[in-house]
């Protein structure tokens, strides 16, 4: 059974939703599904925009066949190889064996690579500015290397304003029958999601973000639609997701708040933990989140660090390291490039006391413009009331920072 929408006139959505997976690239947890997204625009010559993962290909094709309604495939527009969207490139060459497939140099490449059959097509390479017209409808390429894969482009309809973003401007959720950013509560439901899925898949290649964004402000003014590959198509409020993807992308905070992340054995680290927070508190520091790192998985706690500008790293001692999972967390923050942080130390440690100093030196050495307040909380098993004197000194440390930075 087919299930469309109409994007605008003549421009319609066949994608799909998967509930079924659990990780998104066998990493990443989605408890509330994903879609895939792709086009069928119907014009003169029919084209497909992107295709979608091999789990939802028999969806695909279900609803590409009753939108063309006998007619042929002329056309298939790869933005992004990857195979969540160009798994089921080959089922379309073979139902649809006269299709002229247009992508990058690049993207060929891949194809070929993945073992698709494309040499016996129309093949046309496209470069930067190059325009194709497919009847009254006209587009435009612009390439978006690194937007996350090499060869990733974005497409650009001169005629209906409807921008194919590829990964960009995407977000984990499956759609369930509402396509359109003004038909969700984004900013309540959907905006955390945004972010885990920016910063995981994109998040490293911000300045790469950034020159897209910058091509992007030379026609925002023209753009009428942002239809990405997995997520809501936008058709309004494009300043909010604009304003979202300059501050991930130039890896500034969306928010002035505390993020306490504590790797605890035997609950005394979260005991501290806890007791911080409550400190925080008590000088009106409200906006902050507690994450235990053994039992969050580390998409949440990138997504979270992202958003704040402050974090907490409470650790205790394991092995004369630091435990495994803050280091795991800390390795999550270089392989991102996440910079521009405030963070503060806690940490803990029965017979030897090292994770405060080895998180220290890979603040420093390991990661990016950060800064690291002077002010530690050092515990030997355990916080003892005498303690509250340091704990004090911690709080109105962040306190302050939080107020004059």
């Amino acid at each position: 059974m087919h299930c469309v929408r109409n994007v605008t006139e003549d421009l319609y959505w066949v994608g799909a939703n998967d509930h079924r997976l659990a990780l998104f690239e066998n990493i990443h947890p989605i408890p509330r599904g994903v879609s895939y997204n792709a086009y069928l625009l119907l014009d003169e010559q029919t084209v497909l925009f992107d295709t979608i993962d091999w789990s939802e290909c028999r969806q695909l094709l279900e609803n590409v066949q009753f939108l063309l309604n006998g007619r042929d495939l002329d056309v298939l527009v790869i933005n992004h190889m990857e195979p969540d969207h160009g798994a089921s490139i080959e089922e379309i060459l073979l139902r649809w064996p006269k299709v002229k497939i247009i992508s990058t140099p690049k993207s060929f490449m891949l194809m070929r690579q993945f073992g698709f059959h494309v040499d016996g097509h129309e093949l046309l390479e496209v470069q930067e500015g190059d325009q194709v017209t497919f009847g009254k409808h006209t587009v435009t390429f612009i390439n978006a290397p690194m937007v996350h894969w090499p060869e990733a482009m974005v497409t650009f309809d001169l005629t209906n304003g409807a921008l194919f973003s590829a990964d960009a401007f995407g977000s984990f959720i499956a759609l369930d029958g509402k396509l359109f950013n003004d038909e969700v509560q984004f900013d309540r439901d959907w905006i955390d999601e945004a972010r885990r899925y920016y910063t995981n898949i994109v998040g490293k290649y911000g300045p790469h973000v950034q020159k897209l964004l910058g091509k992007a402000a030379g026609i925002l003014d023209q753009i009428k639609y942002i239809c990405p590959l997995h997520g809501p198509v936008w058709r309004s409020d494009f300043g909010y997701l604009i304003d979202k993807y300059q501050h991930w992308s130039s890896y500034e905070p969306e928010d002035k708040a505390v993020m306490i992340a504590y790797a605890s054995m035997y609950g005394n680290t979260e005991a501290a933990a806890q007791a911080l927070a409550a400190k925080l508190a008590e000088r009106g520091v409200t906006n902050t989140v507690l994450y235990d790192v053994s039992n969050t998985h580390v998409s949440y706690l990138i997504s979270e660090t992202f958003r704040v500008s402050h974090v907490v790293l409470a650790s205790v001692t394991y092995n004369l390291g630091i435990y495994p999972v803050m280091k795991n967390y800390l390795e999550d923050m270089k392989a991102l490039n996440l910079h521009n942080r405030t963070f503060a130390l806690v940490e803990n440690g029965s017979w030897a006391c090292r994770s405060g100093d080895l998180m220290q030196k890979f603040l420093d050495e390991e990661l990016k413009c950060m800064t690291v307040l002077n002010e530690r909380l050092s515990l030997s098993s355990a916080l003892r009331e005498d303690q509250d004197d340091e704990l004090n000194a911690l709080a109105d440390a962040i306190t302050d920072d939080l107020k004059n930075n």
